[in-house]
């Protein structure tokens, strides 16, 4: 299981590294903020396999916040690119 569990974080992070790129070099911004959005998804799950082999829970907290910020931080750039203020 563990075996497993190392080569779907070695996974997890190779596809955050991608993302990175998409994120660095996208040629418009609803592609970065596309590749932000998967980034996101990939760090929780990077905790959540953290948390299951260390076996400590309070990894899962971290990856919960870092979801939570970025569904915020999506919201708000969805609605700065709409053309909309933010008290909106």
């Amino acid at each position: 299981m563990t075996d497993l569990l190392t080569i779907l974080l070695f996974l997890q992070i190779a596809l955050s590294v991608a993302c990175l790129y998409r994120i660095i070099r996208g040629p418009t911004i609803p592609d970065r903020m596309v590749g932000i959005d998967i980034f996101g998804i990939l760090v929780v799950g990077i905790c959540a396999i953290i948390s299951i082999q260390t076996e400590k829970s309070f990894i899962l907290d971290i990856g919960i916040a870092w979801i939570i910020l970025s569904f915020i931080g999506t919201l708000t750039l969805a609605k700065y690119l709409s053309g909309k203020k933010l008290n909106e």
